[in-house]
């Protein structure tokens, strides 16, 4: 699948990591419908191969696998590897890969073909509340949370950031959500720190995921003015919201930019949300294909310039 690619001397190359499913699935197609070619990146070789296919099925024959684990770095280093043999640059990254942060009392998967019956009349928050009764916050969940979120995502980054700085016109857009918004922060001080991006360095957002996780086990999370309610997977998209405003102070020639798809109905959420795939991806998309020159270290929330707070 690797080897059979097309011409790009017209075409932009992109990346979305989680592709071969819900949101990033659905990015991968639009992007490709939208003339790009497309890596979908997974950690299961199968079932990326079996996405692509299923794109291929679609008539957009410009999509390619790629084997992508985020939290693992020789994987990392191969597609970046290939990606720099191959083209020598990369026009598009779409980090979507990302986990709950929790552990699911149910299956996800399995309750899929019933949300909609299942969630009929009810509104978002009540969406949310039935969400929040179905989860377990544990320790072990909590460190992956932080770890793929933020860390996997950063490593990514770092690993394609020469690629990108090798296009005319680079673009990062890190997929966020609504639960990365500081007004979660019970601390005003902390919360302050991490809106203040003039000053804040990436070595102060180490110290602040280790100060959460500290705190976590402690059972401290409440106390010190943490998120509440999933509150490592809204530390980690806050961390990841931070970093991309970094960058984009450090990158001016880059596009660097957060995208919240909205409520989506996907594993992560349970299928709770009213939002589908398709819509998401599509808030996604459109930060994605901005006009050249357009805003950097930018929150887009349903596709709509948004406060980080």
């Amino acid at each position: 699948m690797e080897g059979d690619v097309p011409s790009t001397e017209n075409a932009r190359v992109a990346v979305v990591t989680g592709g071969n499913k819900g949101i990033g699935l659905e990015v991968c197609r639009q992007l490709a419908g939208n003339g790009a070619t497309v890596f979908l990146t997974a950690r299961d070789e199968a079932r990326g191969v079996a996405a692509v296919e299923k794109l291929r099925d679609l008539g957009l024959s410009d999509v390619l696998f790629h084997q992508l684990d985020i939290t693992d770095a020789p994987s990392i280093a191969r597609l970046a590897e290939f990606l720099k043999t191959r083209f020598g640059k990369l026009d598009i990254l779409v980090n979507n890969a990302a986990v709950g942060a929790v552990e699911y009392v149910q299956d996800p998967v399995s309750s899929s073909t019933s949300s909609d019956q299942k969630f009929s009349g009810m509104d978002e928050l009540q969406r949310l509340q039935w969400m929040f009764q179905n989860v377990r916050e544990t320790c072990d969940s909590a460190n992956e949370g932080v770890q793929t979120n933020y860390y996997g995502t950063k490593h990514v980054i770092q690993a394609l950031l020469p690629l990108l700085k090798a296009s005319p016109d680079g673009r990062i857009i890190n997929v966020s959500s609504g639960f990365g918004l500081l007004r979660l922060f019970n601390n005003e001080e902390l919360k302050q720190e991490l809106n203040d991006v003039e000053k804040l360095t990436e070595e102060r957002l180490d110290e602040v995921l280790a100060v959460f996780l500290r705190d976590f086990e402690a059972g401290a999370v409440e106390a010190r003015g943490w998120p509440i309610y999933c509150s490592a997977y809204k530390v980690a998209k806050a961390a990841m919201n931070a970093y991309s405003r970094i960058l984009a102070r450090r990158h001016p020639e880059l596009r660097v930019n957060c995208a919240h798809p909205g409520y989506i109905k996907t594993d992560i959420t349970m299928n709770s949300g009213p939002l589908t795939a398709e819509e998401g991806a599509s808030n996604v998309v459109k930060v994605a294909l901005l006009l050249e020159g357009g805003p950097t270290g930018t929150y887009f929330a349903l596709g709509q310039e948004a406060p980080f707070v």
